[in-house]
Protein backbone atom coordinates (compact mmCIF):
# COMPACT_ATOMS: atom_id res chain seq x y z
CA UNK A 1 0.00 0.00 0.00
CA UNK A 2 1.17 3.74 -1.07
CA UNK A 3 1.99 5.22 2.27
CA UNK A 4 0.91 8.29 1.07
CA UNK A 5 -2.85 7.30 0.62
CA UNK A 6 -2.99 6.00 4.08
CA UNK A 7 -2.15 9.69 5.21
CA UNK A 8 -4.63 11.76 2.52
CA UNK A 9 -7.91 11.73 5.33
CA UNK A 10 -5.89 12.72 8.03
CA UNK A 11 -4.16 15.18 5.79
CA UNK A 12 -7.50 16.33 4.71
CA UNK A 13 -8.95 16.36 8.38
CA UNK A 14 -6.45 18.84 8.97
CA UNK A 15 -7.51 21.01 6.43
CA UNK A 16 -10.66 21.36 6.70
CA UNK A 17 -9.80 22.27 10.62
CA UNK A 18 -7.78 24.76 9.65
CA UNK A 19 -10.32 26.23 7.46
CA UNK A 20 -13.54 25.95 10.17
CA UNK A 21 -13.52 28.54 12.73
CA UNK A 22 -11.85 27.60 16.42
CA UNK A 23 -13.75 26.97 19.58
CA UNK A 24 -12.35 27.79 22.65
CA UNK A 25 -11.79 25.58 25.36
CA UNK A 26 -14.39 28.19 27.51
CA UNK A 27 -17.11 27.56 24.79
CA UNK A 28 -16.45 23.65 24.72
CA UNK A 29 -16.92 23.87 28.14
CA UNK A 30 -20.27 25.41 27.87
CA UNK A 31 -21.30 23.17 24.96
CA UNK A 32 -20.45 20.40 27.16
CA UNK A 33 -23.02 21.53 30.41
CA UNK A 34 -25.29 22.34 27.75
CA UNK A 35 -25.68 18.15 26.75
CA UNK A 36 -25.27 17.26 30.14
CA UNK A 37 -28.33 19.39 30.85
CA UNK A 38 -30.26 18.08 28.03
CA UNK A 39 -29.37 14.61 28.59
CA UNK A 40 -30.51 15.20 32.52
CA UNK A 41 -33.91 16.76 31.33
CA UNK A 42 -34.61 14.13 29.05
CA UNK A 43 -34.52 11.20 31.81
CA UNK A 44 -36.62 12.98 33.92
CA UNK A 45 -39.30 13.65 31.35
CA UNK A 46 -39.09 10.08 30.58
CA UNK A 47 -40.15 9.03 34.07
CA UNK A 48 -42.29 11.76 34.10
CA UNK A 49 -44.16 9.75 30.69
CA UNK A 50 -44.04 6.42 32.35
CA UNK A 51 -45.63 7.56 35.59
CA UNK A 52 -48.12 9.64 33.78
CA UNK A 53 -49.20 6.72 32.16
CA UNK A 54 -47.99 8.13 28.52
CA UNK A 55 -45.99 5.52 27.72
CA UNK A 56 -48.31 4.30 24.70
CA UNK A 57 -49.15 7.31 24.28
CA UNK A 58 -47.87 7.06 20.72
CA UNK A 59 -48.26 3.00 20.36
CA UNK A 60 -46.46 3.28 17.08
CA UNK A 61 -42.53 4.51 16.48
CA UNK A 62 -40.83 6.76 15.18
CA UNK A 63 -44.64 7.93 14.08
CA UNK A 64 -47.03 8.73 15.99
CA UNK A 65 -50.51 7.76 15.60
CA UNK A 66 -49.55 7.38 11.97
CA UNK A 67 -47.64 10.50 10.98
CA UNK A 68 -44.12 12.18 12.15
CA UNK A 69 -45.82 15.91 12.66
CA UNK A 70 -48.51 15.56 14.66
CA UNK A 71 -51.31 18.73 16.02
CA UNK A 72 -53.88 16.77 17.13
CA UNK A 73 -52.74 15.05 19.99
CA UNK A 74 -54.88 13.39 22.98
CA UNK A 75 -53.36 14.84 26.11
CA UNK A 76 -51.46 11.15 27.38
CA UNK A 77 -49.86 11.34 23.24
CA UNK A 78 -48.69 14.96 23.44
CA UNK A 79 -46.79 14.45 26.92
CA UNK A 80 -45.13 11.21 25.06
CA UNK A 81 -44.83 13.04 21.57
CA UNK A 82 -43.40 16.01 23.34
CA UNK A 83 -40.82 13.56 24.92
CA UNK A 84 -39.90 12.32 21.25
CA UNK A 85 -39.74 15.92 20.01
CA UNK A 86 -37.41 16.80 23.12
CA UNK A 87 -35.65 14.04 22.15
CA UNK A 88 -34.53 15.79 18.77
CA UNK A 89 -32.37 18.47 21.00
CA UNK A 90 -30.88 16.16 23.02
CA UNK A 91 -29.85 14.74 19.84
CA UNK A 92 -28.86 18.34 18.43
CA UNK A 93 -26.49 18.75 21.32
CA UNK A 94 -24.56 15.38 21.28
CA UNK A 95 -23.33 15.62 17.80
CA UNK A 96 -22.50 20.02 18.68
CA UNK A 97 -20.79 18.31 21.66
CA UNK A 98 -19.28 15.58 19.05
CA UNK A 99 -18.07 17.90 15.92
CA UNK A 100 -17.04 20.73 18.09
CA UNK A 101 -14.64 18.53 19.59
CA UNK A 102 -12.23 18.42 16.71
CA UNK A 103 -13.03 22.05 15.92
CA UNK A 104 -11.61 23.24 20.07
CA UNK A 105 -8.09 24.65 19.97
CA UNK A 106 -5.57 23.02 21.48
CA UNK A 107 -7.05 20.26 20.31
CA UNK A 108 -7.58 17.29 22.94
CA UNK A 109 -7.73 13.73 21.87
CA UNK A 110 -9.65 12.19 24.90
CA UNK A 111 -12.35 15.10 24.54
CA UNK A 112 -13.05 13.99 21.29
CA UNK A 113 -13.40 9.88 21.80
CA UNK A 114 -15.38 10.75 24.81
CA UNK A 115 -17.45 13.31 22.79
CA UNK A 116 -18.32 10.72 20.09
CA UNK A 117 -20.07 8.11 22.46
CA UNK A 118 -22.67 10.83 23.22
CA UNK A 119 -24.37 10.43 19.93
CA UNK A 120 -24.15 6.62 19.71
CA UNK A 121 -25.46 6.49 23.13
CA UNK A 122 -28.20 8.77 21.97
CA UNK A 123 -29.30 6.92 19.06
CA UNK A 124 -28.96 3.57 21.06
CA UNK A 125 -31.40 5.39 23.86
CA UNK A 126 -33.91 6.59 20.96
CA UNK A 127 -33.79 2.76 19.63
CA UNK A 128 -34.18 1.44 23.09
CA UNK A 129 -37.00 3.64 23.80
CA UNK A 130 -38.90 2.69 20.15
CA UNK A 131 -38.31 -0.63 21.08
CA UNK A 132 -40.18 -0.34 24.45
CA UNK A 133 -43.53 1.05 23.28
CA UNK A 134 -42.94 -1.77 19.65
CA UNK A 135 -42.64 -4.30 22.12
CA UNK A 136 -46.00 -2.77 24.57
CA UNK A 137 -43.57 -1.50 26.87
CA UNK A 138 -41.88 -5.07 28.29
CA UNK A 139 -39.85 -4.81 31.36
CA UNK A 140 -36.59 -5.55 29.87
CA UNK A 141 -37.00 -2.40 27.26
CA UNK A 142 -38.21 0.04 29.62
CA UNK A 143 -35.11 -0.97 32.34
CA UNK A 144 -32.32 -1.13 29.14
CA UNK A 145 -33.73 2.35 28.71
CA UNK A 146 -33.36 3.26 31.58
CA UNK A 147 -30.07 2.19 32.21
CA UNK A 148 -28.56 2.88 28.73
CA UNK A 149 -29.48 6.83 30.09
CA UNK A 150 -27.61 6.26 32.88
CA UNK A 151 -24.44 5.02 30.98
CA UNK A 152 -24.98 8.34 28.97
CA UNK A 153 -24.89 11.04 31.96
CA UNK A 154 -21.54 9.05 32.87
CA UNK A 155 -20.01 9.87 29.96
CA UNK A 156 -21.28 13.43 29.95
CA UNK A 157 -20.13 13.95 32.97
CA UNK A 158 -16.79 12.70 32.28
CA UNK A 159 -16.67 14.87 29.39
CA UNK A 160 -17.81 17.91 31.00
CA UNK A 161 -15.62 17.49 33.95
CA UNK A 162 -12.25 16.78 31.50
CA UNK A 163 -13.39 20.27 29.52
CA UNK A 164 -12.76 22.02 32.39
CA UNK A 165 -9.57 20.65 33.30
CA UNK A 166 -6.27 19.78 32.08
CA UNK A 167 -5.21 16.09 31.42
CA UNK A 168 -1.88 16.43 32.89
CA UNK A 169 -3.00 17.91 36.58
CA UNK A 170 -1.56 16.40 38.88
CA UNK A 171 -2.85 13.97 41.56
CA UNK A 172 -4.82 15.63 44.70
CA UNK A 173 -5.37 13.04 46.40
CA UNK A 174 -3.73 9.77 47.85
CA UNK A 175 -4.17 6.42 45.90
CA UNK A 176 -6.63 4.80 48.36
CA UNK A 177 -8.70 7.20 48.50
CA UNK A 178 -9.46 7.72 45.17
CA UNK A 179 -10.05 3.94 44.59
CA UNK A 180 -12.40 4.18 48.05
CA UNK A 181 -14.65 6.95 45.69
CA UNK A 182 -14.29 4.62 42.31
CA UNK A 183 -15.64 1.94 44.36
CA UNK A 184 -18.70 3.51 44.77
CA UNK A 185 -19.70 3.21 40.96
CA UNK A 186 -20.76 -0.27 40.91
CA UNK A 187 -22.78 -0.07 44.35
CA UNK A 188 -24.29 3.24 42.66
CA UNK A 189 -25.14 1.61 39.68
CA UNK A 190 -26.39 -2.02 40.93
CA UNK A 191 -29.27 0.30 43.41
CA UNK A 192 -30.03 1.83 39.83
CA UNK A 193 -30.94 -1.84 38.69
CA UNK A 194 -32.57 -2.99 41.51
CA UNK A 195 -34.46 0.28 41.58
CA UNK A 196 -35.77 0.11 37.80
CA UNK A 197 -36.46 -3.35 38.72
CA UNK A 198 -38.84 -2.53 41.38
CA UNK A 199 -40.38 -0.01 39.09
CA UNK A 200 -40.88 -3.03 36.80
CA UNK A 201 -42.57 -5.06 39.25
CA UNK A 202 -44.64 -1.71 40.59
CA UNK A 203 -48.04 -0.08 39.76
CA UNK A 204 -46.59 2.40 37.64
CA UNK A 205 -46.60 0.14 34.09
CA UNK A 206 -46.62 2.87 32.18
CA UNK A 207 -49.80 2.64 30.61
CA UNK A 208 -53.18 4.69 31.08
CA UNK A 209 -54.86 1.47 32.26
CA UNK A 210 -57.91 1.72 29.44
CA UNK A 211 -57.48 -1.22 28.14
CA UNK A 212 -53.27 -1.17 27.62
CA UNK A 213 -51.94 -4.93 29.12
CA UNK A 214 -48.46 -4.14 30.11
CA UNK A 215 -46.41 -6.62 31.05
CA UNK A 216 -44.58 -6.76 34.86
CA UNK A 217 -41.66 -8.38 36.16
CA UNK A 218 -43.62 -11.82 38.38
CA UNK A 219 -40.66 -13.92 38.67
CA UNK A 220 -41.78 -13.75 42.66
CA UNK A 221 -45.33 -13.87 41.60
CA UNK A 222 -47.92 -11.71 43.46
CA UNK A 223 -44.81 -11.04 46.08
CA UNK A 224 -42.38 -9.78 43.43
CA UNK A 225 -42.78 -6.19 44.38
CA UNK A 226 -42.35 -6.62 48.26
CA UNK A 227 -39.27 -8.69 47.61
CA UNK A 228 -38.12 -6.21 45.24
CA UNK A 229 -38.63 -3.29 47.08
CA UNK A 230 -37.13 -5.04 49.94
CA UNK A 231 -33.60 -5.58 48.37
CA UNK A 232 -33.51 -2.41 47.03
CA UNK A 233 -34.19 -1.11 50.39
CA UNK A 234 -31.45 -3.50 51.44
CA UNK A 235 -28.76 -2.53 49.14
CA UNK A 236 -29.85 1.27 49.46
CA UNK A 237 -28.73 0.93 52.97
CA UNK A 238 -25.24 -0.63 52.36
CA UNK A 239 -24.90 1.95 49.64
CA UNK A 240 -25.20 4.80 52.06
CA UNK A 241 -22.60 3.07 54.78
CA UNK A 242 -20.45 2.56 52.00
CA UNK A 243 -20.76 6.22 51.16
CA UNK A 244 -20.59 7.64 54.78
CA UNK A 245 -17.22 5.70 55.47
CA UNK A 246 -16.08 6.98 52.32
CA UNK A 247 -17.11 10.30 53.71
CA UNK A 248 -15.27 9.70 57.13
CA UNK A 249 -12.46 8.16 55.33
CA UNK A 250 -11.54 11.41 52.96
CA UNK A 251 -11.73 14.30 56.36
CA UNK A 252 -9.58 11.71 58.09
CA UNK A 253 -6.70 11.63 54.80
CA UNK A 254 -6.97 15.67 54.54
CA UNK A 255 -8.14 14.91 51.05
CA UNK A 256 -9.12 17.66 48.54
CA UNK A 257 -12.33 20.21 49.31
CA UNK A 258 -14.04 19.56 46.06
CA UNK A 259 -14.06 15.48 46.39
CA UNK A 260 -15.21 16.16 49.99
CA UNK A 261 -17.62 18.73 49.61
CA UNK A 262 -19.16 16.32 46.16
CA UNK A 263 -19.07 13.27 48.85
CA UNK A 264 -21.25 15.38 51.27
CA UNK A 265 -23.78 16.01 48.62
CA UNK A 266 -23.78 11.89 47.89
CA UNK A 267 -24.79 11.31 51.90
CA UNK A 268 -27.11 14.23 51.71
CA UNK A 269 -28.99 12.99 48.53
CA UNK A 270 -28.82 9.29 49.63
CA UNK A 271 -30.29 10.32 53.06
CA UNK A 272 -33.14 11.94 51.34
CA UNK A 273 -33.71 8.98 49.53
CA UNK A 274 -34.11 7.13 52.27
CA UNK A 275 -37.10 9.17 53.63
CA UNK A 276 -38.65 9.48 50.45
CA UNK A 277 -38.10 5.84 49.95
CA UNK A 278 -39.86 4.84 53.07
CA UNK A 279 -42.92 7.85 52.68
CA UNK A 280 -43.38 6.37 49.26
CA UNK A 281 -43.70 2.95 50.09
CA UNK A 282 -45.76 3.66 53.02
CA UNK A 283 -48.61 5.66 50.93
CA UNK A 284 -48.83 3.09 48.15
CA UNK A 285 -46.25 4.38 45.67
CA UNK A 286 -48.20 7.79 44.28
CA UNK A 287 -47.00 8.98 41.31
CA UNK A 288 -45.44 12.63 42.82
CA UNK A 289 -43.58 10.60 45.06
CA UNK A 290 -42.00 8.30 42.38
CA UNK A 291 -40.99 11.12 40.56
CA UNK A 292 -39.15 13.21 43.56
CA UNK A 293 -37.88 9.62 43.59
CA UNK A 294 -36.36 9.10 40.32
CA UNK A 295 -35.37 13.01 40.48
CA UNK A 296 -32.70 12.15 43.85
CA UNK A 297 -31.70 8.65 42.28
CA UNK A 298 -30.61 10.72 39.40
CA UNK A 299 -29.22 13.18 41.26
CA UNK A 300 -27.30 10.90 43.50
CA UNK A 301 -25.81 9.29 40.55
CA UNK A 302 -24.52 12.58 39.59
CA UNK A 303 -23.17 13.00 42.44
CA UNK A 304 -21.35 10.34 42.95
CA UNK A 305 -19.58 10.63 39.19
CA UNK A 306 -18.95 14.32 40.25
CA UNK A 307 -17.12 12.49 42.90
CA UNK A 308 -14.70 10.85 40.77
CA UNK A 309 -14.01 13.30 38.56
CA UNK A 310 -12.94 15.25 41.49
CA UNK A 311 -11.53 12.87 43.23
CA UNK A 312 -8.77 13.11 40.45
CA UNK A 313 -6.50 10.71 39.01
CA UNK A 314 -5.02 8.09 40.22
CA UNK A 315 -1.29 9.11 42.30
CA UNK A 316 1.33 7.14 40.50
CA UNK A 317 2.97 4.39 42.71
CA UNK A 318 6.58 5.60 44.22
CA UNK A 319 9.38 3.63 42.88
CA UNK A 320 12.92 4.02 44.81
CA UNK A 321 15.18 4.57 42.23
CA UNK A 322 18.07 1.94 41.69
CA UNK A 323 20.39 4.95 42.58
CA UNK A 324 19.00 5.77 46.07
CA UNK A 325 18.26 1.85 47.11
CA UNK A 326 22.02 1.42 46.19
CA UNK A 327 23.05 4.48 48.80
CA UNK A 328 21.04 3.01 50.97
CA UNK A 329 22.82 -0.20 51.20
CA UNK A 330 26.15 1.37 51.17
CA UNK A 331 25.21 3.30 54.07
CA UNK A 332 23.92 -0.06 56.02
CA UNK A 333 26.33 -1.11 58.82
CA UNK A 334 28.27 -4.17 57.80
CA UNK A 335 26.71 -7.14 58.18
CA UNK A 336 23.03 -6.03 58.20
CA UNK A 337 21.09 -5.93 55.12
CA UNK A 338 19.92 -2.92 53.44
Amino acid sequence: MDPGFSLTPIILLSRMRSRLPAVSPSLYARITAAALCSLVVIVLSGAAVRLSGSGLGCPTWPECHGAIIQTQLSSHAAIEYGNRLFTGIVAICAVAACLLAFLRKPFRRDLAIIAALLPFGVAGQATLGGMAVLYGLAPGWVMSHFLLSMLILAAAVTLAWRSRHEPDAPALNDRLSVLAVRALVPVAAWVLFMGTAATASGPHPGSSGTGEVVPRLNFHGADTMTWVIHWHGRFSTFFGLCAVAVWFWLRRQGASYGVRRSMTAVCVLLACQGVVGGVQYELGLPTEIVWVHIILATATWLSVLWSVAEAGRLEPRRVEAPAEAEKDRLRAPAGVSA
